[in-house]
């Protein structure tokens, strides 16, 4: 029988996480100021967890993961299986491997708990008693809420309106949670007000909601910020999801030829990949890796310069592929997509040729179509973002079909979709 799946035990898991700072060739550009107004670089420290900054710029290969947030990791149930897809590759008659890492089995749904509980560690660690944030999906604000019940703290999210509008079950997972939720842009801040005021219906966007959590946990000396995505250190502790994987495909005697994840500011791609981009650069392995995204936010289309990471201007500005701060998208289905820039490490990596991009039709008829025939034959229902990364490896493995390569492609499925079936009703017009 083929072996359809490998699960490491606990102890198997990595104890560090990877960081790939060392492993660039070239320094990454740091963050820097604007030519006019406040020394937003110099406002670091009170953004971001003392922590976590230390880990920004860290210059070292591999960061210790704490004993106690490893035991956080296993209430959470990690590690998380890599499965053969094998139905899939027959119904595909393709002579293509497929797998997929199963972030989807996480308390919240998705990877975002692998960075929500580091840093809800790290706030409770620093004496803070509650840390404000910002989420598009709804998949980033239900794992901090979460991490920060585990604690012991609060937790306040601002959540794209559009997305917190058709996204009640999930709305109410948070608050079960112990998080309060505001729809963003919201009349709770000085800047949300400036957008509310104006119209009470605004749509938000990612960068919007990003603006009021930072306004917000400055203004309260026992809060601070997390950030779900973009920044260095988020994607460091997502690449636990990568060194798994790679001890899992050592297991299945195999190794990827290509890999694919699902990109809004790159955290499930960055955390997926690294680990081999790694082994690109150390050990000259050949690897193809395809960020998946929307025409409604192909930030890796976009240009190679330095960006605010908020609407408002309160961050400092990032090296990375931006389609510009205040840029207009229309919402999707798929809203974790839909984010201005990608993250520093990433935009580098496609500056290089590294890393390449797909972007399907905003409609997503295309996407979810080929989610639907993932869920037929592999039996697991994908948030709509991983839909994408499961598109990108279907189409992958229908060229191979073409080509009779037998690549071997591998794609990270990084949340489930079951708070997201009304998404799928509405674009594949289910009844």
């Amino acid at each position: 029988m083929v072996r359809r799946q490998v699960n490491l035990n606990f102890n198997e898991i990595p104890n560090q996480w990877y960081n790939i700072l060392p492993d660039l060739p070239d320094p990454l550009s740091p963050p820097k100021d604007p030519p006019k107004g406040p020394s937003r670089v110099a406002n670091l420290p009170k953004l971001l967890l003392a922590e976590c900054l230390k880990q920004e710029s860290s210059t070292e290969r591999w960061i210790p993961i704490p004993e106690e947030l490893m035991g956080l990791y296993a209430q959470a149930g990690r590690p998380r299986p890599l499965f053969r897809a094998l139905n899939l590759e027959k119904k595909l008659d393709t002579p293509a491997k497929l797998y997929y890492k199963a972030e989807f089995f996480s308390p919240t749904g998705s990877h975002k708990v692998n960075t929500a509980l580091a840093q809800c560690y790290y706030a409770k660690k620093e004496g803070y008693e509650r840390l404000t944030t910002e989420t598009g999906a709804g998949q980033w604000g239900t794992a901090l809420a979460y991490g920060a019940a585990l604690v012991g703290l609060k937790c306040t999210i601002y959540w794209v309106r559009a997305v917190y509008n058709w996204k009640k079950d999930r709305r109410n997972f948070m608050q079960l949670l112990g998080g309060v939720v505001y729809a963003s842009p919201s009349p709770k801040t000085k800047f949300g007000r400036s957008l509310y005021s104006k119209n009470k219906k605004h749509p938000g966007s990612l960068g919007i909601a990003i603006s009021e959590g930072l306004e917000d946990a400055q203004n309260d000396p026992n809060a601070i910020y997390s950030l779900g995505s973009v920044l260095n250190h988020v994607l460091l502790h997502q690449t636990i999801i990568g060194l798994e994987t790679q001890k899992q495909f050592e297991i299945f005697d195999d190794y990827p030829d290509i890999m694919i994840s699902c990109l809004g500011g790159g955290s499930n791609f960055g955390g997926f990949v690294l680990p081999f981009v790694g082994d690109v650069f150390k050990k000259g392995k050949k690897i193809k890796f395809i960020a998946a995204q929307s025409k409604v936010a192909p930030n890796l289309s976009g240009e190679y310069k330095y960006d605010f990471a908020d609407y408002a201007e309160i961050t400092p500005m990032l090296k990375m592929y931006t389609l510009g701060h205040r840029v207009k998208m229309k919402p999707i289905r798929g809203d974790g997509l839909r984010y201005h820039g990608c993250a520093p490490i990433i935009s580098y990596l496609r500056h290089k040729g590294i890393v390449e991009n797909i972007a399907y039709p905003g409609d997503e008829k295309y996407v979810f179509s080929r989610a639907k025939l993932f869920i037929e034959t592999e039996g697991y229902l994908p948030a709509p973002e991983s839909a994408y990364s499961i598109c990108a490896a279907i189409d992958e493995a229908l060229k191979c079909k073409e080509s009779g390569e037998k690549k071997t492609i591998a794609f990270n499925i990084s949340g489930h979709g079951f708070m997201d079936i009304p998404g799928y009703r509405e674009v594949l017009k289910l009844k």
